[in-house]
């Protein structure tokens, strides 16, 4: 197997952008690539992209606790 196809085996969609990423975060079964998570970081609240974040992270899909 080839680098090149490893690469194309490791992208993910990212949930804010949609981009196929190659880095990011994943939070719970969601994936956040590092471009989406420093722009949220760097967002004030009273940014109109604050609330446009906010919005896409309410797709985070929260696993199941089970006791």
């Amino acid at each position: 197997m080839n680098s090149n196809n490893l690469i194309k085996q490791t992208r993910e969609v990212c949930i804010i952008c949609e981009k196929k990423k190659e880095k990011g975060i994943h939070l719970y079964t969601s994936f956040i690539c590092t471009d989406c998570e420093r722009e949220m970081l760097a967002t004030e609240t009273f940014d109109p992209k604050y609330k446009f974040y906010l919005e896409k992270l309410k797709r985070v899909n929260t696993p199941p606790l089970y006791s």
